[in-house]
């Protein structure tokens, strides 16, 4: 090894030593008020249930794994999914099993259409918590796009059955209904899912084109 390599070999130690002593130590820059982040696209409304929010808020001064998910949620209002991910991964360093942690990596999967992976993530939190009903649904959803619409239902009707007050879980169970043409229950649904949160504006109008198709 030359003088130069062994420099550059010097210098990198010095630099990771840095990085991994500020990673977990509680000397980090405050990221701001916690975001309630923007949840996957057919996972839309809430507005009735605003104990459903992505991300609750927290007291200052929580412990590390919160203050991680505090920096993954404040890069997913940035549009920074990488930086995100970055942040959960090192929550989940932390505690594996983490189900806050674990919620964002599988919405960061779903968002890189990453969907063998997402479903891994929500079957790992229904096996930590099977009463989970937000897990049933976004696994409901990410198996829906992977094509397997009945074991997406069977998810869908465990959502709604854990929580029949949550409109997302009917116009999500909609969703599916409808791409596999099952119009008349998808429209059941659609009217469900907008009797109990009438902001959901897309349910409202998938009504309307169901209605319009009897």
């Amino acid at each position: 090894m030359t003088t130069f390599q062994l420099f550059l070999l010097i210098v990198a130690g010095g630099v990771f030593y840095l990085f991994f002593k500020q990673l977990f130590s509680g000397n980090y820059p405050k990221r701001g008020v916690d975001y309630e982040a923007k949840v996957p696209d057919d996972r839309i409304g809430g507005i009735n249930r605003p104990d459903k929010i992505f991300a609750k808020p927290r007291e200052e001064g929580g412990s590390r794994i919160e203050q991680l998910i505090e920096m993954a949620d404040e890069a997913i209002s940035k549009g920074d999914l990488l930086e995100a991910r970055k942040a959960v991964q090192s929550a989940l360093i932390l505690d594996e099993n983490n189900i806050e942690a674990l919620r964002r990596e599988g919405y960061l999967y779903l968002e890189d259409r990453e969907y063998d992976e997402a479903r891994k993530v929500y079957e790992k939190i229904l096996s930590l918590d099977p009463d989970d009903d937000i897990a049933n649904d976004s696994l409901a959803n990410t198996l829906h796009k992977l094509g397997e619409h009945e074991a997406a239902m069977a998810h869908h009707r465990q959502a709604i059955e854990l929580d029949p007050e949550y409109a997302p879980h009917y116009f999500n169970y909609a969703n599916t209904l409808y791409d596999m043409k099952r119009f008349d229950e998808a429209l059941v649904n659609y009217q469900k899912a907008y009797e109990l949160d009438p902001e959901i504006e897309e349910a409202k109008k998938m009504i309307k084109e169901l209605e319009e198709k009897q």
